[in-house]
């Protein structure tokens, strides 16, 4: 007996219901005519996109979701659809999956494992469910489980209970570096245990500062990869069942640590720029690793049509600086102006002359100058309709080493969970098929040339030992003293320490940024700004 599947690796808009209701229609459509498939099925939370956070808590959302249901029910047939949605109920709000056929759901399945850790905090919007769901198509028994309960035993167990031969998992998997290989490991895992076919359908499209690399894949019951979808793209590949087999496939190759955090770099930053109405994309350029890395993300994500460089100098900003700066944006194709920040920081500087009266220069006067950046940049960002692309990385995010309302302006940070030394590697890869990063960019010692031969080094310890170091204290959680043990530093290790948590105010006011670790800012790190700990 033949089954074919239809995996539609969808980019979904959070909140656009209707128009996500349209796409779930086209892909039915697709699948039935095109591809002759009996069943297509579709990521978690189809209708509503993921996450949709808050917005479950208003109760239009429901009508609105019942209303899409409707003109599912009406405008699907000839093919069985696979639809995942909130689902009000007298006892509470279930993230749902229905099955669709013959102008009605079915039946449904309600998750029953609700991750609430890292990003996730599904606990606070459903309820569990707690019995499976297996359907009859065209002769196979098909049960159904939503993303995280692919990861336990007991969901996957109970549905072979209840005469499933083939499993099903709607996902809304985010990504981070080393993730898809983390699912695969975990899904195959599931296909030996309970002996049965895994079809894997992954949401792919950023959504704040999350992105979903799809990569939806199948796997036989003795857990060999038989067919993989393209990452960071949508697709919608059909599998082909003989009986309880899975017809091997195109199996697409998972990508380097580089190649895969590059594409989702560019991937969440296109969506954020896109999805929220923006024309294109500004990007202050310095002539230093970091803005000339943002500046290439923005290239690839946008085209060079759609972005805009703007180079400030001021008083200490060397020659070579400007120099690379014009290089840069020369080699990507993007148009730039020079707007020098002189005049303003004098027009500053003497306008506070008498608070400053004798009182020593320190960091107020560098700050004012990437504020003046700052402002330059947003004003230029109002006018034109494009969004301000700040280029602080994770280095210098978690220590605090940039300036609010200065260098931290903008709508969104492509680099904001890249560590320094990440920079490096990434600027690298992005080097690889001809120079666009000049040299001279990548090998010089980094500086913000805010004071007279500035540099990096001058206020933090070396990038190597640096990130070594954060990546123990916020990605791991490791205390001030088991890095000690390690082998670091003691004073170092305990001024890093102190200087990220004294500097929570500052990220807390940070734009979003993709995340590619395991502990990032913002969802998934939310550490108190006053404390005594």
């Amino acid at each position: 007996m033949a089954l074919r599947i239809a995996l539609a690796q969808l980019n979904l808009l959070v909140g656009d219901i209707e128009g996500n209701a349209g796409r779930i229609i086209s892909a039915a459509e697709r699948a039935r005519d095109e591809q002759q498939a009996d069943l297509i099925v579709y990521p978690e939370l189809t209708l509503t996109g993921y996450p949709p956070e808050d917005l479950l808590l208003r109760a239009e959302l429901t009508m609105r979701v019942d209303a899409a249901l409707d003109t599912l029910c009406r405008s699907i047939s000839g093919i069985t659809a696979v639809v995942g949605y909130p689902r009000q109920r007298e006892d509470g709000l279930y993230n749902s999956a229905g099955v669709i056929r013959d102008g009605q759901v079915i039946t449904e399945y309600d998750k029953s494992l609700l991750p609430n850790y890292s990003v996730f905090d599904e606990k606070r919007y459903f309820e569990a469910g707690d019995e499976p769901c297996v359907v009859d198509i065209d002769g196979l028994r098909i049960g159904i489980t939503i993303c995280e309960d692919i990861w336990y035993r007991e969901p996957a167990a109970k549905a072979r209970e209840a005469g499933a031969e083939i499993l099903v998992n709607l996902n809304a998997s985010p990504f981070h570096k080393g993730k898809s290989v983390e699912r695969e490991e975990l899904v195959t895992r599931r296909a030996r245990e309970t002996g049965l076919p895994v079809v894997y359908v992954n949401l792919v499209g950023g959504q704040d500062e999350l992105v979903f690399d799809g990569g939806s894949f199948v796997a036989n019951a003795e857990g060999a990869v038989v067919m993989r979808t393209a990452f960071f793209a949508e697709a919608q590949p059909v599998i082909e069942f003989d009986g309880l087999e899975p017809i091997p496939s195109e199996v697409i190759r998972h990508q380097s640590d580089e190649a895969e955090i590059y594409e989702a770099l560019v991937h969440g930053t296109r969506d954020y720029v896109e999805k929220n109405g923006f024309r294109g994309a500004l990007v202050g350029l310095s002539g230093g690793i970091d803005s000339a890395l943002t500046l290439a993300i923005a290239v690839d994500a946008l085209g060079a049509d759609r972005v805009e460089a703007v180079l400030m100098p001021s008083r200490y900003t060397a020659d070579m600086s400007n120099e690379d700066a014009v290089k840069e944006a020369e080699n990507l194709g993007v148009g730039y102006r020079v707007i020098p920040i002189e005049p303003a920081f004098e027009t500053f500087l003497e306008m506070l002359a008498p608070e400053f009266q004798n009182l020593p220069e320190d960091t107020t006067e560098e700050n004012i100058q990437a504020r003046c950046r700052g402002i330059v940049l947003m004003a230029i960002s109002n006018k034109t309709g494009r969004m301000l692309l700040s280029t602080g990385n994770k280095s210098e995010m978690s220590v605090g080493y940039a300036t609010l309302y200065g260098d931290m302006a903008g709508g969104f940070a492509p680099i904001k969970d890249v560590p320094k030394t990440l920079v490096y590697r990434l600027s690298e890869y992005r080097n690889r098929g001809g120079e666009v990063i000049p040299r001279r960019v990548i090998e010089r010692p980094p500086s913000a040339e805010l004071k007279a031969d500035q540099k990096d080094s001058d206020s933090l310890p070396d990038y190597d030992v640096l990130d070594a170091i954060l990546s123990r204290y916020i990605e791991q959680d490791q205390c001030v003293d088991r890095i000690i043990r390690d082998g670091y530093d003691p004073q170092i290790v305990r001024r890093v320490a102190s200087m990220v948590d004294n500097n929570e105010y500052k990220r807390r006011q940070a734009p979003p940024g993709v995340r590619i670790t395991r502990r990032a800012f913002g969802r998934d790190r939310r550490y108190p700004i006053t404390s005594g700990f």
